[in-house]
């Protein structure tokens, strides 16, 4: 290129060895300057994103899809030789508005290898045509069942699971808490049909009986009430979130809920959907917040639990953050699409894997990706191969296609308890693998009790040593030693459970309003900070002993002794302790605050030994540990300091206290949660209890019973409405009561 320019005054000319300096300097600048698509070859992908509709959902994955192209652009492992450039239309999630842009695609320059379609509507509409075209359709956000015919839909491929995938995780939970009875109630739209279809071939494998099966258009009025009817307590919900709400309305007139019934619904509502105010149903807000407590909701996994780095470098929370920032600060609970936005990300990762894997095989028959075109049946075979033997590790978790098509994923089980909704459990349909969630047990001051019960029996050692083992000038270095060891010891594991039991007590005791409101909401960091500050008052004051009064070793003299040996000598036995000058008024303080510690920690586990809670599900264990240790430590504490002088006895006494109190602190609190890993093969914590409510209430004698007996009391009631017609047509003439008796005569 030739730029001419007027040249200035010469007065403002600089020199000339500079100008030559300054055009070198731009001309190695243009050079060097990247240039990321020079040499590279362009593969387009069509792609159709909701940005509006019924289910806005490109508004996060495009954003989503845009920055996962950026990455793979800018990799050279991956296509090195091509980039990767996505022609997008706003769907609208319309297939009629779908139609016209799919001919847009297909029918205007260029030619796209791929189609990348979201909405189950649109999928449907473009996975049928694709195939006349030799299209693979990669879709990011469809999940109707009817979308995993292959010989309906031959090319379409998916990294949004099918809704079918809720079905295994359910069956599981029936197996595991052996019901045998369910009913199902469901909106009458074709993705819940055939999910239901789905589930009752299912059920009907594992031995599980739907007992009752109710469908509905718009109103669930009478659906419900026939659920009631026929006494449904296993019940599970297909339906959309503003029909989700006409249910639980009903549910509450119906009194369909409590602890005798167990409601299965769909995690991918809004947290706060049954708060929602709804011109279309009259109940309240504390109505419906009554009404679905304690449901279990099922939800794909679409954002990967775990922190690791995956195929594009970026662990799950990275990725959040990095589309928070493309997204510019919206409100994602304002952003369509936000939630399947991993699942977008995953479909650009899994198609730029799967061309970067037809490329070898391409070479070898002569062929290259560039080269596609729609009548091109074998690059197609090859794109095909590579998706479906697909295998990573996306954001969105393991990323591997089922034979259908269909993303594989695992499962998260939720129950609504205190009006929000709590992780109780993962499910990995491919490995049959039911895992619980055991967070409400507090599992890290779990830890800080094994932690501190091994310290204070590591100071068991350093108590029976004296100076035969040891040299003089370490014997001080030793009495540190255990003295820490036990302070310490003791400060953690009778401190984590002290903190459980006070933390339980102070907010499920307490019955003002306030205090009440409060119950919902147990932050961890709580626990952590008394702890904390348990621990805190023991180091300072071991630390403030250490430095203001020392232990040092004093020597306690008894009686001299003859020997048996007829010797002309006489023994003098001593007696080696750690002692400072102030002991009695440092042991006095010591013993005082924690026997103190210890009595209060016997009144609160007395005090909670009735509460019923999740907050922290395993505290009646953790007052039985604290009955054992208080016990122990009240005794040995006074013991210990009458046996003083005799080593022996005081030294036995001392560590099998500290030994028992140890080992039966880890026994109740860690055999529990043992045995049921190993007989049952998963942490069991007391609220997967509470929703066995009803589990085998369908089947006993005793269910029976009072169901008849209700049967019976409803009959009693109507025979009692009919008796005033009854009275009156026998006390009728003759000939109007045989028209009554015999209406055809």
């Amino acid at each position: 290129m030739l730029v001419m320019c007027t040249s200035p005054p010469r007065a403002n000319r600089p020199a000339r060895g500079h100008a030559a300096l300054l055009r070198a300097s731009l001309i190695v600048l243009l050079l060097l300057w990247p240039r990321p698509s020079a040499g590279k070859k362009k593969l387009y992908i069509g792609a159709l994103f909701p940005m509006s509709g019924g289910w806005p959902g490109g508004q996060a994955c495009m954003p989503s899809a845009q920055m996962a192209l950026d990455l793979v652009n800018n990799r050279s492992d991956i296509l090195p030789d091509y980039e990767l450039e996505l022609i997008h239309y706003d769907s609208m999630c319309d297939p009629g508005e779908a139609t016209k842009l799919l001919y847009d695609l297909l029918y205007t320059e260029p030619i796209k290898i791929v189609l990348m379609p979201g909405c189950s509507g649109v999928s449907t509409l473009v996975a049928e045509a694709a195939r006349m075209w030799n299209l693979i359709v990669l879709s990011y956000g469809s999940s109707s069942p009817a979308l995993s015919n292959r010989q309906r839909f031959p090319t379409f491929f998916r990294t949004h699971p099918s809704a079918t995938l809720h079905n295994p995780t359910r069956v599981k939970l029936f197996k595991k808490w052996k019901w045998t009875r369910i009913a199902t109630i469901q909106q009458t739209t074709e993705v819940f049909t055939s999910t239901l279809d789905d589930l009752e071939q299912r059920v009907k494998e594992a031995g599980i009986e739907i007992s009752v099966r109710q469908s509905f258009l718009t109103d669930p009025a009478v659906a419900v009430k026939n659920l009631k009817r026929q006494d449904a307590r296993i019940i599970v919900g297909l339906f959309y979130e503003t029909e989700a709400r006409k249910v639980f309305c009903e549910v509450f007139k119906e009194k369909l809920y409590g602890k005798k019934h167990v409601w299965f619904l769909i995690g991918w509502y809004a947290d706060n959907w049954f708060k929602i105010k709804d011109p279309a149903i009259n109940c309240t807000v504390e109505n419906m917040t009554e009404a679905v407590e304690g449901h279990v909701t099922t939800e794909i996994v679409m954002l990967n639990p775990e922190t690791v780095r995956g195929v594009s470098n970026m662990t799950s929370q990275e990725f959040l953050a990095a589309l928070m920032s493309r997204l510019g600060g919206k409100n994602p609970e304002e952003t369509g699409g936000f939630q399947e936005a991993p699942l977008a990300y995953d479909a650009v990762w899994a198609l730029a894997l799967a061309l970067n894997k037809t490329v070898a095989p391409l070479k070898a028959k002569g062929r290259r990706l560039e080269d596609f075109n729609y009548n091109n049946h074998d690059i197609t075979s090859e794109i095909y191969r590579a998706l479906n033997t697909s295998s990573f590790e996306g954001v969105s978790g393991q990323v591997v296609f089922d034979a259908q098509g269909s993303r594989m994923a695992m499962t998260l089980i939720e129950q609504l308890q205190g009006g929000s909704y709590k992780k109780i459990g993962y499910y990995d349909s491919s490995q049959g693998n039911l895992s619980w969630y055991i967070q409400n047990s507090q599992p890290y001051l779990n830890n800080m009790t094994a932690v501190g019960c091994m310290m204070a029996l590591a100071a068991v050692f350093p108590l029976g040593i004296d100076g035969h083992h040891i040299q003089k000038s370490q014997f001080p270095v030793v009495c540190q030693f255990r003295l820490w060891l036990l302070g310490l010891g003791f400060s953690l594991a009778y401190g984590s459970m002290f903190t459980k039991i006070w933390w339980v007590h102070t907010l499920f005791t307490k019955k003002d309003e306030k205090k009440e409101k409060k119950k919902q909401h147990l932050e961890p960091w709580k626990l952590y900070a008394t702890v904390g500050v348990l621990l805190a008052i023991d180091f300072l004051s071991l630390m403030i002993w250490q430095i203001v009064d020392p232990l040092h070793i004093t020597k306690e003299k008894f009686t001299k002794e003859a020997p048996k040996e007829d010797l002309d000598v006489l023994i003098q036995p001593l007696l080696e302790h750690c002692s400072s000058k102030k002991m009695n008024t440092w042991l006095g303080v010591v013993y005082g605050y924690k026997g103190l510690l210890l009595l209060l920690g016997i009144f609160l586990a007395y005090e909670t030994k009735s509460v019923s809670t999740e907050k922290i599900n395993d505290h009646r264990a953790v007052g039985m540990a604290i009955y054992n240790v208080a016990v122990l430590c009240l005794i040995t504490a006074p013991v210990t300091m009458i046996l003083s002088s005799q080593q022996d006895a005081s030294f036995a006494f001392a560590s099998l206290a500290i030994v028992f109190s140890a080992y039966i602190t880890l026994v109740v609190l860690f055999v529990p949660k043992m045995r049921r890993l190993i007989t049952r093969g998963e942490w069991q914590s007391e609220q997967q209890d509470t929703l066995k409510t009803g589990s085998s209430t369908n089947n006993n004698d005793e269910e029976k019973s009072r169901q008849l007996e209700r049967e019976n009391r409803e009959l009693q009631k109507i025979i009692q409405e009919l008796r005033p017609s009854l009275k009156r047509s026998l006390s009728c003439p003759k000939s109007e009561a045989v028209f009554l008796e015999k209406p055809d005569s």
